[in-house]
């Protein structure tokens, strides 16, 4: 979620770099000192790390490291400067979530969460308060139906 922190408050050579709305998002409870970067870089959508060809034209740009198709974690005491004309869009976030050893898997087995697959843009959003339901919604399946939900089911 975003928080009311411009990026350019606590990282002033990324504020320029950062997508709309421009704030550091919430990006779990644990080390919320700490800032992790996620960026797009545009043209490399349909990319995975395993299929892309690496040419010395085609390569990621240092302190850009990819994740999955074109989305990457930006090492953020890397210069802003180096990465800013490779980068379409940047995210910067406080805080992560971890889990202990088959932590997720379990919770993944119980159906604790919601796996549906990405469209490029989803990470870019520029209307970050409306992304989950957005996703739901475009789901072929009864999880479309969540999107309609309360967001405090006790006010239902």
């Amino acid at each position: 979620r975003p928080t009311p922190v411009d990026v350019t408050d606590i990282l002033e050579g990324w504020g320029r770099l950062a997508g709309a709305p421009g704030v550091v998002f919430q990006g779990g409870p644990v080390s919320l000192d700490s800032a992790l970067g996620v960026a797009v870089i545009p043209g490399d959508e349909g990319t995975s790390p395993g299929t892309r060809k690496r040419t010395p034209a085609l390569r990621d740009p240092v302190g850009f490291r990819r994740v999955h198709g074109a989305i990457g974690l930006v090492d953020l005491e890397a210069p802003p400067e180096l990465l800013a004309p490779a980068l379409g869009s940047l995210r910067i976030f406080a805080g992560y979530s971890g889990w202990g050893p088959g932590q997720l898997e379990s919770e993944l087995e119980d159906g604790a969460w919601y796996v549906v697959e990405s469209e490029p843009g989803d990470v870019s959003s520029p209307d970050p308060e409306r992304l989950w339901r957005a996703v739901l919604r475009r789901q072929r399946s009864e999880l479309a139906m969540v999107a309609t939900y309360p967001d405090d089911a006790s006010l239902n």
